[in-house]
């Protein structure tokens, strides 16, 4: 697949995936005119790039985690650094949660100012 077509299927510009590329997490072949192709497979590991991103993880751990994702083994070590990501995700959800009731409350005396909003005391 060509640079554009791969952008457009995952729903990213050119310029994150040349990005990928710099950091050696999406492999590109070029042609003999010099144009990136990718493999079929591509669009999915953006997405899941995208996602590694989403959550907080640094490219270095995006790049320690898609190799195990490619073979489903990992190197020592890799396990206790991603424990302690799934830990700091599972309380940035906490967090989220908390603001979303906070939210739903302030929504909820927006339309009904009479309204009981037990999250806000």
């Amino acid at each position: 697949m060509r640079i554009g077509e791969v952008a457009d299927k995952a729903g990213v510009s050119v310029r994150a995936l040349r990005y990928y590329e710099e950091k050696d997490l999406l492999p590109a072949y070029r042609s003999p005119g010099g144009q990136r192709h990718y493999p079929d497979t591509a669009v999915e590991r953006v997405k899941l790039i995208q996602q590694l991103y989403a959550a907080g993880l640094p490219s270095r751990v995006v790049r320690d985690v898609l190799p195990c994702v490619d073979s489903g083994e990992a190197p020592p070590g890799l396990s206790d650094q991603l424990t302690a990501e799934r830990v700091r995700i599972d309380r940035q959800i906490t967090d989220l949660l908390a603001v979303r009731d906070r939210l739903d409350d302030v929504i909820a005396i927006s339309r009904d100012p009479d309204a009981d909003c037990s999250h806000m005391r």
